[in-house]
């Protein structure tokens, strides 16, 4: 109970409830989440009672209670017993707030009557009795007796809607007051969210559902009569059981049946707090209630709030903030999206912090998984209204390396379909992906990546097994750092960057405007509707105050109005008989505005013409880039993208080939787009139809520019030795790049890092900045086939990323379970305990393995079962593995038979000529010259530049044979067509058993 005050008797406490004009109830100071209280009446005092079910009120009943009410309630009060009764339970007690005498000031107000005395009086009865006689004396409170006043202060109760809907109209009242603050008073509390109030001035006697939540059930006691659903106010206790005394004496067979425990439902977890949560804040106070619609049963549903202080609180979110109550979608929806928002957000802060209500809350599986990555770049290209491209500013501009796709966070625009399939693009796909390309391209962006997502490979399939059938994609928001013509749409967009919700990190203020932002206030897009616990745009509140623009607004796809409707004829897919006929079409102009919508090679490319509504292929006329997998292809296309990528040019078209491309020249900014291809040595002018070229003169000067300064495909130019006629074809220049062998499977197959890669140092620094922890709890972590994972290596005991090879079936049962393990940057393999493996995050898990396979090229080298494999795996091993050691691998073929997902003895394989650069003898000749491998067999047309390298490689061959070194030992070998296998493939021995 209450605290006492010293030893005196006196006890603290503080007013929940007023009841009457003399009745409180008191709850003692504890730490109890429900502390112990006590309904107290004023000794010495009677006040008039307030109406029963159906009855009258006293006079100035009301009044009297008000004053009461507003005097003490939620006050802090000493009190002591100065008397009791028998056979009454409440005690009789004299109550202070500070050093003021409540009993008095009731009574120096006239607002009680002060009873006679029984036996002897006190002297705190004889002032009582002094202060009631000046109060009549001034006829004050109950003693005024002016004309009418009597009359006047008995309530006139309209019949009480609780439990009888038919005594008011819940339409008629919510469509006078909707959005409108109502006065009124809380008179009981039924549970958390569930009030019985006063509607001021009207005094009608309605129940409020709380609009968005529901707090716990307070149980209820159901007996052999019919149950009464209606509480009455009166004077006494605001209890959990009140409504018995509305349904008159019990008969003994009923008071039986409610005390068996057979009759009784408990409250809910948490129900008794919600309620007494709630009855401290509103019980018997003055409040604000906005109705927000009615239920199907008349019942009221409305926003409540209180006074805490000089502000005011929502009683559903305090709620909800602290654990008592849940969400509820069919009430929430009839209220503003805002405020659905903050209680969805606070609802989530809740069981993310499983408080109260949430304690054992698990949250649901989800594909998400948060990240951190901020970096600046220049966009490069516009993929669709949610997704674009951007360029890195870390890392060298125009690198295929830098180039960084960027899905939108928490947005999602219409679908452009794939014209190959013949998918047609979604009402607005074009339009929002026109918004962002005519914004975004070229311009700086700061990007803050938030979550990626495991999403299966093919739309709509089920979830995906492994990392075959699914990919990663990273989310973040993306910010334009400097004003431009977005400018425009800011108006739409938020003015001032708001905080983000709750539920997301703090941040100060947005960084600039941002693009999802944008996009969303056009009506190009909506905003998606995250599940619990997955991750989301850190400014997703910003997001949806804009959706709730653009759709009041009638934007974009929220409006009435039929979509724009654009038919484009793709000459791509169509016959080039098709792309002949708009011939005429594209030179009628001789110059015309188009937009590159994609880079095919150095000199191809989709071009878009707005005007005649059509997509082209569209080639340069006289120069060429290198084709697809010579030297400095890859380089003309990033140089292109740069330049060119979705930006508006134009054209001058001068003809079109047989396969239906088109021929001409293209400008950007005035300038011809192939004088930067020739100057940067990635092209060359062929010699016939020059003359036809515009700007011809200036072409040939960019690349004789090129070949002064040997640039590129000139690196090897000697003035006069070039070959103009055309009659004899240029040698195909092959490519070359160092390279540090990693691991070698057999004597003819091993795996290597490319020297120059930049993803091998970023990778290896990404690495080193994790923060390893212990090992996972079992469960938390199941590693299956396919992962990618961080693995310990057993060598030198360095976390390595690592793809799982096999593992245990199911769950992992111990940390001494073994899993086989693939290190996809070095190409090795072994076999770990689960105490060696630890997750990775998916910003390092998604970038592809550094480790290349490579095979000794024109090779036919034994497998490690065949007689001698051994002798060569252990030969090129000691040549490559000795000490970390340069080699030049000269590329002469590529074998991508083994598919594109790269693992052991899978993916592009690179038949190489490995070079020591310190003797400039390859291995390949090694192998041979130590007879530890052979020659592959001559085809019956070979082209000349393989006939001149085995020409090369077999004077050791026949060194090898002559001395009868190695697999020569017993004379020559039998002869054998098949290829050399991928590591794991069997065949049959070579050679001498």
């Amino acid at each position: 109970m209450a605290q006492p005050a010293g030893n005196s008797g006196w006890l603290r406490g503080k007013v929940k409830a007023v009841m009457s004009g003399d009745t409180l109830v008191i709850m003692g100071f504890t730490k109890a989440e429900i502390p112990p209280e006590k309904t107290i009446v004023l000794a010495h005092l009677s006040a008039p009672r307030l109406a029963r079910r159906g009855g009258q009120d006293d006079p100035f009943a009301w009044e009297s209670r008000e004053f009461l009410r507003k005097l003490c309630i939620g006050k802090d009060v000493v009190f002591r017993t100065e008397y009791t009764i028998p056979n009454f339970s409440r005690e009789f007690c004299s109550v202070f707030i500070g050093t003021s005498n409540v009993g008095n000031e009731v009574v120096t107000h006239g607002w009680a009557k002060v009873k006679e005395g029984k036996g002897e009086v006190t002297p705190e009865h004889t002032e009582l009795l002094r202060l009631e006689e000046q109060a009549r004396q001034q006829g004050v409170g109950l003693w005024d007796r002016s004309p009418g006043a009597v009359e006047a202060a008995i309530r006139n109760l309209p019949p009480s809607a609780v439990g009888d809907p038919s005594n008011l109209d819940a339409m008629g009242l919510l469509a006078s007051h909707k959005g409108k603050p109502m006065e009124a008073i809380v008179e009981q509390v039924r549970d958390g969210s569930s009030l019985r109030v006063y509607l001021l001035p009207e005094f009608q006697f309605v129940q409020v559902f709380v609009a968005g939540i529901q707090a716990p059930s307070m149980g209820r006691r159901t007996t052999q009569e019919p149950t009464i659903p209606i509480e009455v106010p009166s004077e006494e206790t605001n209890g959990e059981n009140n409504n018995s005394e509305s349904r008159g004496p019990l008969t003994s067979a009923q008071r039986i049946s409610a005390s068996s425990g057979f009759n009784e439902v408990s409250p809910d977890p948490y129900g008794r707090e919600a309620k007494h949560f709630t009855e401290i804040r509103v019980l018997n106070r003055d409040v604000r209630i906005v109705l927000e619609g009615v239920d199907k049963f008349s019942n009221l549903i409305g926003s409540v709030y209180y006074s805490d202080g000089e502000s005011a609180k929502d009683l559903a979110m305090e709620l909800i903030e602290n654990g008592y109550a849940k969400y509820v979608e069919w009430s929430a929806s009839m209220m503003e999206d805002e405020a659905r928002r903050k209680l969805k957000a606070a609802e989530l802060l809740a069981k993310k912090t499983k408080l109260r209500l949430w304690t054992n809350y698990v949250p649901p599986a989800t594909n998400s998984k948060a990240i951190s990555d901020n970096f600046t770049g220049k966009v490069v290209e516009v993929v669709s209204g949610d997704c674009i491209v951007v360029a890195d500013d870390s890392l060298p501009f125009g690198s295929p390396a830098a180039e960084r796709r960027v899905n939108l966070s928490s947005i999602r625009c219409p679908k452009l379909g794939n014209p190959r399939r013949e998918e047609k693009p979604a009402p607005y796909a074009r339009e929002a992906r026109e918004f962002l390309r005519t914004r975004l391209m070229g311009r700086q962006v700061q990007v803050s990546m938030e979550y990626s997502r495991k999403v299966p490979v093919a739309d709509g399939s089920a979830a995906p097994a492994g990392p075959a059938d699914s990919r990663v994609m990273g989310f973040g928001s993306v910010f334009l750092l400097t004003p431009g013509k977005e400018t425009e749409d800011v108006s739409s967009a938020t003015p001032t960057p708001t905080p983000p919700a709750a539920t997301t990190p703090a941040a100060t203020q947005q960084p600039g405007v941002n693009v999802a932002e944008l996009i969303i206030a056009r009506g190009f897009g909506t905003v998606i509707r995250h599940r619990d616990f997955e991750e989301r745009s850190n400014y997703y509140e910003n997001l949806l105050a804009a959706e709730t623009r653009a759709t009041s607004g009638k934007k974009g796809i929220h409006s009435a109005k039929d979509p724009p409707v654009m038919h484009v004829t793709d000459l791509l897919t169509a016959s080039a008989k098709k792309a002949k006929d708009f011939l005429p079409f594209l030179q009628r102009n001789r110059r015309m505005t188009a937009v590159v919508e994609y880079v095919l090679s150095g000199h191809r490319f989709k071009l878009f013409v707005p005007k005649e509504t059509c997509s082209i292929a569209f080639s340069f006329s006289g120069v060429r880039c290198p084709g697809r997998d010579e030297p400095y292809s890859n380089e003309a296309i990033a140089l292109m993208r740069r330049k060119i990528m979705q930006r508006d040019v134009e054209i001058e078209v001068e003809t079109v080939d047989r396969t239906g491309t088109f021929l001409g020249s293209l400008w950007e900014s005035k300038t011809n787009v192939t004088i930067h291809l020739l100057e940067a040595g990635l092209a060359r002018l062929q010699t016939f139809g020059a003359d036809r070229i515009p700007d011809a003169h200036l072409l040939a000067q960019a690349e004789q520019s090129a070949k002064n300064k040997k640039l590129k495909i000139w690196e090897n130019y000697v003035e006069g030795e070039e070959v103009t006629n055309g009659a004899t074809q240029d040698k195909k220049q092959k490519e070359e790049i160092k390279v540090v062998v990693t691991e070698v499977l057999s004597g003819g197959q091993f795996y290597v890092q490319a020297v120059s890669d930049s993803k091998v140092a970023s990778i290896q620094q990404q690495l080193a900045s994790l923060n390893l922890k212990e090992a996972p709890v079992l469960g938390a972590f199941n590693p299956k086939k396919g992962d990618i994972v961080l693995a310990q290596f057993s060598a030198d005991n360095s976390w390595n990323r690592a793809m799982v090879v096999s593992g245990p079936r199911g769950v992992v049962q111990s940390t001494k379970d073994k899993f086989e393990v693939f290190y996809i940057d070095y190409g090795n393999q072994e076999v770990v305990t689960y105490n060696q493996l630890r997750p990775l995050d998916a910003s390092v898990s998604s970038a592809p393995g550094v480790a290349q396979l490579c095979q000794l090229a024109y090779l036919k080298v034994p497998t490690l079962e065949d007689d001698y494999g051994q002798e060569a795996a252990m030969h090129l091993s000691e040549s490559t593995l000795s000490g970390p050691k340069e080699f030049r691998a000269i590329i002469e073929e590529r074998d991508t038979s083994g598919g594109k997902v790269k693992g052991q003895g899978t993916g592009t394989v690179l038949l190489v000529t490995l070079i020591d650069p310190e003797s400039d003898i390859s291995i390949n000749a090694s192998m041979l010259n130590g007879g530890l491998a052979r020659l592959e067999k001559r085809r019956r047309w070979e082209p000349k530049e393989r006939q001149v390298a085995l020409d090369e490689l077999e004077k050791y061959q026949t060194e090898a044979r002559t001395k009868r070194l190695g697999m020569w030992e017993y004379g020559d070998i039998e002869s054998d067509d098949d290829e050399n296998p991928l590591p794991g493939a069997k065949k049959a021995a070579a050679g001498k058993r």
